[in-house]
């Protein structure tokens, strides 16, 4: 399925393009949807359309799963939330940076990454989360989301491995821009720790979800595990 309504990526799997560059994922659950990562201030819109095509409502949203507080990715999450009534969850270590609506002068590696975080269409509303999630966490009513603690990007990254499909969503961990990649240093808190972070990640994934990127499944699945060996050294 693809346009308006999203495109499938596992079973129980949706990934909606937020923009052109931008993807945020719809995971059947227990009780509902989980939402991983909202995106820009124009986000919901696309969003409650996409839910609207799969002939569902804005309150089927349980929870809203922040990958981690960068503008692409929160921007739009205190009206989704007030739209939809879904618990906000998001990883301790960047819970400060949500609430401040902002990333913080120390938040980036690069000078340039400190500059852009000045501008104050790179803020959002501050908002706080309903909850916190912790490293190897299953998150209740998901359908088996467990949570993969991947700092690096920023100190409390996560990436999202649902195991009934194996399939993980990376968030910013990778990105897929014609090739598969780290993203800029300049933009990472610590781009020391990424290669390590994503050691983490199973070998044994079938689809792969990028916020920026189109996804990778089947055959093509093997390509991120030929990424990872070649980061981590065949380790």
């Amino acid at each position: 399925m693809s346009g308006q309504t999203g495109e499938r990526l596992a079973p129980g799997v949706l990934r909606v393009a937020t923009t052109k560059r931008d993807n945020a994922f719809l995971v059947d659950g227990d009780d509902g949807l989980t939402l991983v990562d909202v995106g820009w201030a124009g986000a919901p819109k696309v969003l409650l359309d996409a839910l609207a095509g799969q002939g569902r409502k804005p309150t089927d949203i349980r929870r809203i799963v922040i990958t981690h507080a960068h503008p692409d990715h929160v921007q739009g999450a205190a009206e989704l939330r007030r739209l939809t009534g879904a618990k906000l969850l998001v990883h301790q270590a960047d819970r400060a940076w949500l609430e401040a609506g902002r990333v913080p002068a120390t938040g980036r590696s690069g000078a340039f990454g400190r500059l852009i975080d000045r501008l104050p269409r790179l803020h959002w509303d501050p908002v706080g989360p309903d909850g916190i999630l912790e490293d190897g966490e299953l998150i209740e009513g998901s359908d088996g989301l467990r949570v993969i603690h991947t700092p690096g990007h920023s100190p409390g990254h996560i990436c999202l491995l649902h195991e009934s499909t194996r399939t993980v969503l990376l968030g910013d961990a990778v990105f897929r821009r014609g090739r598969l990649e780290l993203g800029p240093a300049a933009l990472a808190a610590d781009p020391s720790l990424r290669a390590d972070s994503l050691g983490r990640i199973p070998r044994d994934v079938a689809g792969v979800g990028f916020a920026h990127g189109d996804p990778l499944t089947g055959a093509g699945a093997a390509t991120f595990h030929a990424f990872l060996e070649r980061l981590n050294g065949g380790r």
